[in-house]
């Protein structure tokens, strides 16, 4: 699930966004930012991260098996790739796109920044996201 948000975010929601004058785009965005912060979404990102963790410790200690190795992998992609990119990248890019008004100048030149660095780092979480879905499957497919 969260390789698809992040994938629609990659593909259409910013193109869009970004095709929208300075201060619609950025209010749409700071919009966004704050009803994702939500419990279902929370449960879903950060009960994967979890599950992730959960996994890696497992095959850590199980090591030496095809299934273990994929999940380590995948669990790796996910925390790091995923998780990790929007604790360290995007959040503090989000912090700061809140702290504008839409309608100033500043708020344009930060729009601008954000629009290309937030967009490299979510295609960054996209990549790792499927990387880990498909790592996890082919986990399960060879238990």
């Amino acid at each position: 699930m969260v390789a698809g948000l992040f994938f629609a975010f990659s593909t259409f929601v910013m193109a869009a966004l970004a095709r929208l004058p300075a201060d619609q785009g950025i209010a749409a965005m700071q919009s966004i930012n704050i009803t994702v912060l939500n419990p279902l979404f929370s449960l879903v990102f950060m009960g994967t991260a979890l599950a992730s963790v959960i996994l890696a410790v497992y095959s850590i200690f199980k090591l030496g098996t095809t299934p273990t190795t994929y999940l380590l992998v995948g669990s790796a992609l996910y925390v790091v790739g995923s998780f990790l990119v929007t604790v360290v990248c995007n959040v503090p890019l989000n912090d700061a796109l809140a702290a504008v008004d839409p309608s100033s100048a500043e708020g344009t030149r930060v729009w601008t920044q954000y629009l290309s660095q937030w967009m490299v780092w979510n295609h960054v979480r996209t990549i790792a996201s499927l990387a880990a879905l498909a790592s996890f499957i082919i986990a399960l497919r060879k238990w």
